[in-house]
């Protein structure tokens, strides 16, 4: 795949041998060290947040979201070091992760996920952290069995304006029902419960406040921990307040501006 930026795909057969990137072309290269720099500051942002509340740096882990990013962008994170990316639209996700296939990557679906694109999704993501209804855990179980691939690891999404009668529509779990559907992940044959992710509200008391958004899923993320203590994953936090998630025990932040930038996408 090559388009006005880039050349080859920088992600071939001698990925990750170090001389890859010897053959970068001068866009590839730019892009590189653009993102290599974006990434610095990200990790600074990180390890700062965790050594202010007495976290070690190695219990967050950073998912870098690539969505409408190209192909050739993950390749390059792969190559800075990136072992975590993230898509929310499977049309555009599957060929991505057709296309870097060979690149040492854990894929995590973020979006929210429509039953007839789960058989897509269960060919490329380990993790799906958008996981809201029953419907969706037996669609998962089902693709998941006739693939033959290994456990799908399962979060349950909770969507805490729902907690306060807000956001009826909007995709997620109100905390009250949060205990069924990871009881019934735990159950259901070829998934794994992992634990649960949010995104800060923007309706409801907890609006505008992500910190006492984060503090609300810790107390979630605990009372499943009771019940499964093997869902230790609290996917929180994105660009605009990583600070607050790691503060309020997030083990996963989902970053994508702030990695890969605001110029206009590559279609």
């Amino acid at each position: 795949m090559t388009n006005d930026i880039y050349g080859p795909f920088p992600g071939g057969a001698a990925f990750p041998d170090p001389s890859w990137s010897a053959a970068l072309t001068q866009g590839q290269r730019a892009r590189y060290e653009e993102l290599g720099t974006n990434l610095d500051v990200v990790e600074r942002r990180i390890a700062d947040a965790c050594a202010a509340v007495g976290r070690a740096r190695d219990e967050v882990t950073l998912i870098v979201v690539t969505k409408t990013y190209p192909a050739e962008d993950t390749a390059l994170l792969a190559g800075l070091g990136v072992t975590d990316v993230a898509e929310n639209r499977d049309q555009d996700a599957a060929p991505k992760a057709e296309q870097c296939r060979n690149l040492p990557l854990d894929w995590h679906f973020v979006g929210q996920l429509q039953t007839n694109k789960v058989r897509s999704v269960v060919r490329y993501a380990n993790h799906v952290h958008s996981v809201d209804r029953l419907r969706l855990v037996e669609s998962l179980s089902a693709a998941v069995l006739k693939s033959e691939r290994p456990e799908l690891g399962c979060l349950v999404q909770v969507a805490l304006d729902k907690e306060h009668g807000e956001g009826a529509h909007r995709a997620g779990v109100a905390p009250e029902d949060v205990a069924e559907i990871t009881d019934a992940i735990a159950d259901t044959p070829g998934l794994r419960l992992d634990g649960v992710m949010t995104v800060a509200p923007l309706a409801g008391p907890l609006a505008g406040d992500p910190a006492r958004a984060f503090e609300r899923l810790t107390e979630i993320a605990t009372a499943v921990r009771t019940a499964h203590p093997a869902a230790t994953m609290v996917s929180a936090g994105m660009s605009g307040d990583l600070e607050q998630a790691i503060a309020a025990g997030a083990t996963h932040v989902r970053v994508g501006t702030a990695v890969l930038g605001v110029r206009s996408p590559l279609r």
